[in-house]
């Protein structure tokens, strides 16, 4: 433990007295410790203790004191003028965060899916942008899982059953999968009426799924449960890759709602084995853990992503 403190007190020893840097460019602008201490809100035995303790640091006088007024010394003089613009430019940073923290300015990093980035972040981005001059977003699009505090990241929307994490959530949406395939296909292939018979189909892979062998679905009506290995041509770790597989019929593919609709009420896909589901999964909007108020921006983005996303989103969607 005394190396521990030891350590410690070395370290601390070579930072800079800011406090006693700020209180002296005061006494030198006021020209007097009680209108220092006044400015400051302190007690003259404080700024006068804090001039003390700056001279002993630095070795030196500062300035010399009689029963009626004071002169700065040279070494005093030039640091004053240092000092008062240190404190300057530590009042305007301070200053600035706090703008900051009050009204939406700065840049955001975001985080989304790619295939749900692409079909609904982006195109939400320009309103809010808009509506927000001041901000910038920085949008990165993958359907990996990134580390948010690893990566700099201030939040992200997330399509997953969530396990407990140190990141804050809040769910947005229930994201529906089907299973899906090309009405060609389907007319050539058969339509299956059970899981199992999804054995002898070309079935198409997500990389990123909790189990990407493997397929686990159960019956609304009956509470059966059946697994499905899966054996196809292609697995991709992007959704959209496998929608233009699924539509040139090259076999039946699990796709997400906001993926699959327009294809399916075109008629270009074919949702089947309709009574079955699969495993419930959501869209949530997460962020770094932290006990204090996040910066505006980030408040303002994460705000108006959740309005935006609990809302319908295409002709029949419903949200839940």
């Amino acid at each position: 433990m005394k190396l521990i403190v030891s350590v410690w007190g070395v370290a601390m020893s070579k930072l800079p007295d800011l406090e006693a840097l700020a209180i002296f460019a005061r006494v030198a602008e006021t020209q007097s410790f009680s209108g220092a201490a006044d400015a400051l809100g302190l007690s003259k035995a404080t700024v006068s203790k804090a001039v003390s303790r700056l001279e002993e640091r630095l070795g030196t006088t500062l300035l010399h004191r009689t029963s009626r007024r004071f002169a700065l010394t040279e070494t005093g003089r030039l640091l004053a003028a240092r000092a008062a613009a240190m404190t300057a430019e530590a009042e305007s940073a301070e200053c600035e965060a706090m703008d900051q923290a009050v009204n939406p300015r700065g840049l955001v990093r975001l985080a989304a899916p790619m295939s749900f980035g692409m079909a609904h972040v982006a195109p939400a981005l320009p309103e809010f942008l808009a509506t927000h001059p001041d901000v910038s977003v920085d949008l990165h699009l993958s359907d990996e899982v990134i580390d948010l505090v690893g990566g700099g990241f201030d939040c992200a929307l997330r399509i997953a059953a969530l396990p407990d994490s140190s990141l804050t959530a809040r769910r947005l949406r229930t994201v529906r999968r089907c299973i899906v395939a090309a009405p060609a296909y389907l007319e050539q292939r058969g339509r299956p009426r059970h899981p199992d018979e999804l054995e002898r189909h070309a079935c198409l892979g997500y990389a990123y799924l909790p189990t990407p062998n493997s397929w686990r679905l159960t019956n609304a009506k009956t509470g059966e449960e059946a697994t499905v290995r899966l054996h196809g041509p292609l697995r991709a770790n992007n959704a959209d890759a496998l929608t233009h597989a699924v539509r040139a019929g090259l076999g039946v593919a699990e796709q997400p709602d906001f993926i699959h609709w327009q294809d399916v009420a075109e008629g270009r896909l074919e949702v089947i084995l309709p009574d079955w589901s699969l495993p419930k999964i959501s869209l949530h909007l997460v962020a770094p853990g932290g006990g204090g108020p996040r910066p505006a921006r980030v408040a303002a983005l994460m705000d108006y992503l959740a309005t935006r996303f609990a809302a319908p989103l295409w002709p029949g969607d419903r949200v839940e």
